[in-house]
C-alpha cells in the first residue's frame, strides 16, 4: 500500500519513530558486553549491548545480525526477538528499539571503533558499570530467551532529564 494510502503523507504532528536493535550475544554463561569508546557522544566508557539503526530497506533480524558482525565479527545464531522499547525523546522522533538475545559458538571478537568488548559472566553483569537502562532491560530480554512472552517496554523522561521505565504488564 502506498503511504498516501496508510495515512502518514502530511502527518508532521505525528509521532515518527527511527528503529534500533539492542542485541545480547551468549557464549555459555557469559554475556558480550561493548564498553563505549571514550570517544563516543552517546555513553562513552559505559558498557552496553551490541546493536545499531535498522538501515533503510532492512528487516529488523537482518539488522541485528549485520550490527552483531560488524561489532564484534560473530556469527548470531539462534537471535530471538524478546522484547520492544518506544523511547520517547521529547521531541517530535522516538526510537523504537528491538531486544534480541543471540548465541554465539565463538568467543573470538575482532576490534571495533565502537569500543572493546568483553565476555562478562552473566551472573556479574550488575557489577559493571552499565548504561542505565541495562540493569533492567537486561533481565527481562535473558527470561524471555529462557521461555518467557516477550515483552513492551516504554521510556520517557521526567523534568529532571531521570529515565522512566515502563512495561506493558
Amino acid at each position: 500500500m502506498p503511504a498516501d494510502e496508510q495515512g502518514v503523507a502530511g502527518s508532521a504532528d505525528r509521532y515518527a519513530l527511527i528503529p534500533r536493535t539492542l542485541c545480547f550475544v551468549l557464549n555459555g554463561a557469559d554475556i558480550l558486553l561493548l564498553r563505549g569508546a571514550p570517544t563516543k557522544r552517546i555513553w562513552p566508557g559505559r558498557y552496553n549491548g551490541i546493536g545499531g539503526h535498522v538501515e533503510r530497506g532492512e528487516d529488523v533480524h537482518s539488522a541485528a545480525r549485520r550490527e552483531i558482525l560488524e561489532e564484534c565479527g560473530l556469527q548470531a545464531e539462534r537471535l530471538q526477538l524478546c522484547g520492544t522499547v518506544n523511547v520517547d525523546t521529547g521531541e517530535g522522533r522516538g526510537i523504537l528499539l528491538f531486544v534480541f538475545v543471540a548465541h554465539a559458538a565463538a568467543r573470538d571478537t575482532c576490534a571495533s571503533a565502537e569500543g572493546t568488548l568483553h565476555w562478562v559472566p552473566q551472573q556479574q553483569a550488575a557489577q559493571y558499570e552499565l548504561v542505565e537502562d541495562l540493569p533492567v532491560i537486561l533481565p527481562r530480554a535473558l527470561a524471555v530467551a529462557a521461555g518467557a512472552a516477550p515483552f513492551a517496554a516504554h521510556y520517557s523522561y521526567d523534568a529532571q532529564r531521570k529515565l522512566c521505565i515502563r512495561f506493558a504488564d
